[in-house]
């Protein structure tokens, strides 16, 4: 049949319905907030208050933007972009700080089940998290860290999926490159 043919006509299918309407605060909250508490935790690599104040400030925007998000599968991806982004103003926020003052804060990691050894190692990666551009270090993490597949690391980050490799290259060149020097 051709494209002319009067008889076939292409209609576009219809957008699903919400089956229940926005998921509900308490809901998206139990399920989700320790998840999002191990990204932020993961990503800001410090103490738990800055970790509590991060997952406050994520889910304060959820609660804010709720009725956009109509399935719990949907609102995991979002809480994501939403944690990367909170996150990464805190990390830009640091550097400034860091910039106006010699900020010699150590690297607070929890070590809950860790040997010395992999500690060290912990924190190594951490300082050198440091280092490297926030945009690598939150691309890296998700992908690495939080195993992330690569599309849902652009996604999260606001970037194409090249920009995401790029980044995540990136990181773990300085990352690799920190490890060998010492």
């Amino acid at each position: 049949m051709s494209a002319s043919n009067p008889r076939l006509r292409v209609v576009p299918a219809p957008a699903p319905e919400p089956a229940t309407g926005p998921v509900d605060f308490d809901t998206l909250f139990t399920r989700y907030a320790s998840y999002v508490a191990g990204i932020a935790a993961r990503l800001l690599g410090r103490d738990d208050d800055e970790v509590e104040d991060a997952v406050q400030d994520v889910f304060w925007i959820a609660a804010r933007r709720l009725g956009r998000v109509y399935s719990l599968e949907a609102a995991r991806p979002w809480l994501v972009t939403v944690t990367v982004r909170v996150v990464g103003r805190r990390l830009r926020r640091r550097r400034w700080r860091r910039l106006f003052r010699a900020d010699t804060e150590v690297v607070d990691v929890p070590a809950t089940g860790l040997s010395p050894e992999q500690y060290a190692m912990l924190q190594r990666t951490y300082r050198l998290l440091d280092r490297i551009r926030d945009e690598d270090r939150v691309a890296w993490l998700l992908r690495h860290v939080e195993g992330e597949r690569l599309q849902d690391v652009a996604l999260a980050c606001g970037c194409s999926l090249a920009t995401a490799k790029r980044r995540i290259a990136a990181a773990q060149s300085a990352i690799y490159g920190g490890l060998d020097d010492g």
